[in-house]
């Protein structure tokens, strides 16, 4: 059975790095992960990962792609990647406390939300074959 997920986010991805966020708030603050967010009534996955791209960072994407679908206590979250967006990072503070491009080694460094080098590891992987 297809469950939709409730929540989406995207990897933008330069050559050797992509953009992380540190959370602002519950339920993982404090904690770096991929930029995204809840699907509001009527939204697809990827239509929400592209408003919460636009409302967290103030960034246009476009060309999603989409990486894996992650599963924890029962909440499902679409992950998206892409190469292609546009515009100047202009992070919601209410949303993100800091934003930073990282190579994939970089992560062991920082407190992360569960699963978070796996979804990296696969982005990269998908991009290489591109």
């Amino acid at each position: 059975m297809m469950t939709t997920p409730l929540a989406a986010s995207v990897a933008l991805l330069r050559r050797t790095d992509l953009l992380l966020i540190q959370r602002n708030r519950a339920p993982s603050e404090g904690l770096w992960t991929l930029p995204g967010g809840r699907l509001e009534p009527g939204e697809s996955a990827e239509q929400c990962a592209v408003r919460e791209i636009k409302e967290e960072l103030g960034l246009a994407v476009f060309a999603l792609r989409p990486v894996t679908v992650l599963r924890h206590k029962g909440f499902q979250l679409q992950v998206f990647a892409t190469q292609a967006f546009e515009g100047e990072i202009t992070p919601d503070p209410a949303e993100v406390r800091a934003w930073r491009f990282v190579r994939p080694e970089q992560l062991f460094g920082l407190q992360t939300t569960p699963g978070l080098a796996e979804v990296v590891q696969a982005v990269f992987r998908m991009f290489d074959r591109s």
